[in-house]
């Protein structure tokens, strides 16, 4: 297929994965996209420019590539340079870092840090922005649910400005699973202690990290996940995805839900487009997630855009409502520092009584939706006896290659498609499409009834 034919397919994808599961997408943002909206460095550059800061450190970064096969432990050694350093020249930090109990890598993160913070206000990172204006500002409308990253840079916080940082520990310590937050896992350059730089705070994170993968579990399994700026084999992408493995994999191995996003320079004129892609997560087991190849995301970001589970609502404010609910509940009323209408409570007993408590009004109207198209594809799957959307999805591309009709995009005796907002659809399905779908599967013969 060409290029215009894959991101079709693609969009399908996406759109599909969205409506099924009802909520809005999950962003996992790695340092290439830092790179592509404000040039900030990789990792190894990084530690090249770290080694052409310090005076101590006379040798290229190419010496401490032999010397060791990790880009943690060449960290580790860097740091104590920078320690040699900022006590023989004492003025260039701040004096705090002198203190008795402050670790000996405090001065190669405090180096870190500015420079990041200095990086995305350059000349640099504002061309960058520049070049990018519609790309980010397509970004901005996708308006995720959260946004992931282990970047140390603030280059998100200056596009999902109404976005909460969580940094470092905090993640751990958050009471409740909130909207519109920006989980910093190894830290951020506003607060240089707390970033994930050496041997030991990675072996520190490991540690805990089996409480951030209970907290994430949530987020890889209900929501859409995009991952962008890491490559599949990147150890922070196959690391959490092991963890989680046993959760959200399915029987097939292929997780629906998560797309590794593929930065490629010349995607629209290879001909060849990876709709899947593998990620190791140990010696003898893969995982098969969707793949997106791209040198232009603007079309993904617009895709994901596209109807809002609550268009125009300030994160702030489902982040305030959610973390008021949660501590009354959980503080007020037991210690009884509130008063309850518990009598107005039971009458708001349904959905849309609770939501009105909330000054949330529900505008879908059901008639809406004509009673021949009851399932959706979830339905549909089930139907099938499948424990996924996906599988149903596939019956409908195959029953596309084999008759060249794609039954989702016009409405007929199988399927209806119901506008929401101006962007937004919603896909119903009859009980004869879970015919044709089976007669498909089955390999029957069938014709399309139009």
């Amino acid at each position: 297929m060409d290029y215009e034919e894959y991101k079709e397919r693609v969009r399908d994808n996406i759109r599909t994965c969205k409506e099924e599961m009802g909520v809005q997408p999950i962003l996992f943002f790695g340092s290439g996209m830092s790179q592509r909206y404000a040039g900030t460095p990789t990792w190894m550059g990084l530690l090249s420019q770290l080694c052409e800061i310090c005076p101590k450190i006379e040798m290229p970064i190419s010496y401490f590539e032999q010397q060791y096969d990790s880009m943690v432990d060449i960290g580790t050694e860097l740091a104590g340079y920078f320690r040699e350093w900022a006590w023989q020249e004492r003025e260039i930090f701040p004096e705090e870092l002198f203190s008795p109990g402050v670790p000996g890598d405090a001065y190669i993160k405090h180096i870190i840090a500015s420079y990041f913070e200095s990086e995305i206000t350059s000349e640099n990172a504002e061309s960058k922005r520049e070049d990018y204006l519609e790309e980010i500002s397509l970004l901005r409308n996708v308006k995720p649910y959260a946004i992931i990253t282990t970047n140390y840079d603030r280059v998100l916080e200056g596009v999902f400005e109404d976005y909460t940082p969580v940094v470092g520990q905090e993640i751990l310590r958050g009471s409740f699973t909130s909207i519109g937050e920006i989980i910093k896992m190894h830290g951020c350059s506003s607060r240089p202690s707390s970033l994930v730089f050496s041997r030991k705070d990675y072996d520190e994170f490991l540690q805990k990290k089996k409480y951030l993968s209970a907290k994430l579990l949530t987020y890889f399994a209900e929501h859409p996940v995009f991952i962008m700026g890491y490559s599949a084999q990147d150890e922070n992408v196959k690391s959490i995805l092991s963890d989680i493995d046993e959760i959200i994999s399915r029987e097939d191995d292929f997780i629906p839900n998560i797309f590794v996003v593929e930065f490629s320079p010349g995607a629209e004129s290879t001909g060849k487009h990876r709709t899947e892609a593998m990620i190791p997560i140990g010696t003898s087991r893969s995982l098969r997630v969707n793949s997106v190849v791209a040198s232009d995301f603007s079309w993904i970001y617009d895709v994901l855009g596209e109807n809002h589970v609550l268009e125009g609502v300030n994160p702030k404010v489902l982040r305030a409502i959610l973390a008021r609910t949660y501590n009354m509940i959980r503080c007020d009323i037991p210690k009884q520092t509130v008063e309850v209408d518990f009598k107005l409570l039971e009458q708001a007993s349904s959905e849309e009584g609770f939501a009105k408590l909330y000054g949330v009004t529900n505008l879908d109207d059901p008639s809406m939706f004509n009673a021949s198209f009851p399932f959706s594809l979830t339905d549909v799957a089930i139907k099938l006896g499948y424990k996924s959307w996906h599988k149903a999805d596939q019956l409908i591309k195959l029953i596309e290659d084999q008759t060249g009709v794609n039954i989702k995009d016009s409405d007929n005796p199988y399927h209806v498609k119901i506008k929401s907002g101006q962007k937004g659809e919603f896909h119903k399905y009859s009980a004869k499409a879970v015919e044709l779908l089976e007669k498909a599967r089955e390999g029957s013969y069938y014709e399309l009834d139009f």
